[in-house]
Order: structure tokens, then sequence, then C-alpha cells
């Protein structure tokens, strides 16, 4: 096999990551999500909380304390934003593997084997997939979808204002995919696109 590598970015509640780990499980390679947080929390001593959070969600104070807090130097944010870029970086060197999250595709931008796939859903789809699958802290219908608009809004926010592109822009990305069509023809899709882009990359 080609090193191959795939990055997983997605919506809230779309199952992205499940259909990462599947997709990775078909093609007998590893798949990277919370072994990214580990190496960091390593690195940094940051605690897991915070770089699961900060290393991917931006709050909704983010852009302007981030704006005056540089007066003083880098902020957390971005030391952590410079050492998730060298670990997604060394990770894809290290050979083929799926990565999920964590601005995976734009880290990646510069190289030609990289297949960059955005997951989304219908909310009311996502909704009952969170619910189900126990992702969600709130409870009541209007908490839920509170939730599901906040995450993916924070989520957009970083991604935004660390790459300079824009978060589930189509253009940013090889293949979009519903997951509300299943997680397995999700799978099914990613693996002939990864054969597709493999042929691109021969001719």
């Amino acid at each position: 096999m080609k090193n191959r590598v795939i990055t997983i970015s997605r919506e809230f509640g779309s199952g992205g990551r499940t259909i990462g780990k599947k997709t990775a499980e078909k093609l007998g390679i590893p798949c990277y999500d919370a072994e990214i947080i580990q190496t960091m929390v390593q690195e940094t001593g940051f605690t897991p909380d915070y770089v699961q959070e900060a290393g991917e969600y931006a709050s909704g104070g983010f852009l302007s304390s981030a704006f005056s807090n540089r007066m003083f130097g880098p902020t957390n944010e971005d030391i952590l934003w410079e050492h998730q870029y060298k670990v997604i970086t060394d990770l894809a060197a290290k050979g083929p593997c799926v990565i999920v999250g964590r601005c995976g595709d734009y880290v990646l931008r510069d190289r030609k084997d990289v297949l960059r796939i955005f997951v989304y859903a219908p909310k009311e789809w996502r909704l009952a997939y969170g619910k189900e699958n126990n992702m969600l802290q709130a409870k009541d219908e209007k908490g839920i979808k509170d939730e599901i608009d906040k995450t993916d809004r924070n989520r957009a926010a970083y991604y935004n204002y660390y790459t300079q592109n824009r978060w589930g822009d189509a253009h940013n990305y090889d293949l979009a995919i519903n997951a509300a069509l299943g997680h397995d023809a999700c799978v099914n899709m990613i693996l002939a696109a990864a054969e597709a882009k493999e042929k691109t990359m021969e001719g």
C-alpha cells in the first residue's frame, strides 16, 4: 500500500469518528484520535481536558481574547496549535493512517497523498444519533439543539482562525459525505475515493 493518509473532519453528532475508525479497520491501518491528545498532553503538560477542548474548539470569547493576549506573546492556544501541527505531521510521516479532526486536512495540505473527507448530516439526524450514543450533556430538546449548534460553531471558529480557510467549505475537501446514508455506506464511499485518488496520482 502506498503511504495513504485520510483525514476526517466532521459536524458534531455525525459519527465522523466512528466512520474514521471503521475506515481504518477496513484498510488495516491505524486511526489517530485520542492518541493525538495523549501525545500533546505528554509534550505540553496541559491537562487532557484542556487539550481536548482547546485543540479543536474555540469558546465564545476566543477571538477577542486571542488578539488581546498576543500582545504578550504566544497564547496557550498557539502553543497547543504548534504541538498539534507537529504531532499530526509526524503521524502522517510514519505511514498510512486515518486522522480524525484537529484541522488535519489543513495541516497536511501540501501532501498529495492525503484524502480529505468532511462528514455532515441533517441536524435532526445528528440529534437522534447524539441521543442514541450518549454524546450529549443536555437532556431537553432545545438544550440538545443548542449544544449541537454551539459545538459546531466553536469548532468552525477554531478551524477558521488557525487555517484561514472556511470549515465545511467543500473546496477544502476531496469528498463531503452525508452520514445519514449510513456509516457503512460512508466507509465504502471513502474507500472508493481513496482508490480513485491513488489512480490519479499514478496517472
